[in-house]
């Protein structure tokens, strides 16, 4: 497994991806800083990311059903410190 996250916020991404999912592959990537100024920019420098994680707990599922897991996992942190996340998210092999 690999993970490129640095700040806390994306720490906590990870931490909590990695125990829900038992991911393979996992990255993520923080895009706040292309969305400075803008609409859900809290100035941490932490509210936009984008997580890659292959797992083998989404064999056999579909695109929404893999992202509600995700979304699952990192629930309060998206009602309260994410604003947006794009999730790419696949079984091994794919």
């Amino acid at each position: 497994m690999s993970s490129i996250a640095t700040g806390p916020v994306a720490s906590e991404i990870a931490t909590r991806l990695a125990s829900a999912l038992e991911p393979t592959h996992l990255e993520v990537v923080n895009d706040s800083a292309q969305h400075a100024g803008h609409m859900g920019d809290d100035g941490t420098g932490e509210s936009h990311f984008t997580v890659i994680v292959e797992s083998p707990a989404f064999e056999g599922l579909n695109r929404v059903q893999r992202q509600r897991l995700v979304n699952q996992a990192l629930a309060d942190l998206l009602s309260s410190r994410i604003h947006a996340l794009a999730i790419r998210a696949r079984a091994p092999g794919e």
